[in-house]
């Protein structure tokens, strides 16, 4: 279900190939669009020093990040979508991010190979029925888990989201502070970056579409991969 908002990415945008011949016209059109590619690249960086992650009165943010366990790397730039009846969690962080593709990723599109997330931390939780689905290009692969009286249970579980949803609950929260001051989940922001903490968070009906994930544990009873013609919903 990380984000590494440090790796520079600029080498890594694309550059669209020049619509006219190469024997009579300039490739201005390829000069052009790379120019777009870039100023879309540096406005994400940009806009990650004020990513909100705000809440709002019916919902809100999970986990996230690599900053958890020190991982690095590359997102495949494929989404995938977690639900959950319920999640407890103690210890809440929470900041924006970039993730970086790699160079020449197919599935980098227009976006430079960056994708803007919200990145969310939870020191220790509980996940309750847990629905996790990635589109394979038709057919999707399915994970379940957690459902009954035994929840996933998670420890430094961090996710990169570009949405989420739900109803949410705030123990304690500090909205604003700086994300390179963090001291709920044991993971710090970059410096000068919004962010929001909290001593414990409960998140119900819970919807995520993220990118990446790391856990220091990630206990998953009762669980079932398959594939199927619907995701989690």
């Amino acid at each position: 279900m990380a984000s590494s908002p440090d790796v520079p990415s600029a080498d890594n945008t694309p550059e669209n190939p020049g619509s006219g011949s190469p024997s009579d016209t300039p490739d201005t059109a390829g000069a052009t669009g790379g120019e777009q590619r870039r100023g879309r690249v540096r406005a994400r960086r940009a806009a990650v020093m004020a990513v909100p992650a705000t809440l709002a009165a019916a919902g809100l943010a999970v986990f996230t990040a690599q900053g958890v366990l020190g991982v690095q790397f590359a997102i495949s730039g494929m989404p995938f979508v977690v639900t959950a009846d319920r999640l407890d969690g103690t210890g809440f962080e929470q900041f924006g991010g970039l993730d970086n593709m790699i160079p020449d990723s197919p599935n980098a599109g227009d976006t430079g190979g960056q994708e803007l997330v919200v990145t969310s931390v939870v020191k220790n939780g509980t996940i309750t029925n847990m629905c996790q689905s990635v589109d394979l290009g038709g057919i999707q692969l399915l994970l379940k888990a957690g459902g009954g009286s035994k929840p996933v249970s998670v420890s430094n579980l961090a996710i990169d989201s570009d949405d989420i949803k739900g109803d949410a609950t705030f123990n304690n929260i500090e909205i604003g502070r700086d994300a390179s001051t963090f001291d709920k989940a044991g993971v710090q922001g970059p410096k000068g970056v919004y962010g929001q903490q909290a001593d414990g968070v409960v998140i119900e009906h819970l919807y995520q579409h993220n990118y990446a994930a790391t856990a220091a544990v990630f206990k998953l009873p009762n669980l079932h991969m398959s594939f199927s013609g619907d995701g989690c919903d």
